[in-house]
């Protein structure tokens, strides 16, 4: 076992019979156990938070250079940059400019 693999733990979640008959619905409509319905749903969820956060965390960052730097592109070059995507005369990316 590699020293980042760890044992599996058992955990518990409180759901409402709402919620565990919509698990159980699933979980027999996919041929798959409740059980694996919850770990892929968790699995998916922390994925998209994960890339949600980094996404922030590159917000701020870029926030904090703009605020220390000035640099930008406004959006009408954005625009017009983006508009020539696939054209004769595609542009080049506009370069940031204080």
């Amino acid at each position: 076992m590699s020293k980042h693999a760890t044992a599996a733990k058992t955990v518990s979640v409180k759901l409402d019979s709402e919620m565990r008959d919509r698990i159980k619905h699933l979980a027999d409509a996919r041929n798959r156990t409740a059980h694996w319905v919850m770990r892929e749903a968790i699995a998916q969820y922390v994925v998209q938070e994960e890339k949600r956060e980094s996404f922030r965390q590159a917000t701020l960052a870029a926030w904090r250079e703009y605020q220390d730097t000035g640099l930008h592109v406004t959006g009408e070059e954005v625009d017009a940059w983006l508009a020539s995507w696939g054209t004769d005369n595609e542009l080049p990316a506009p370069a940031c400019h204080p």
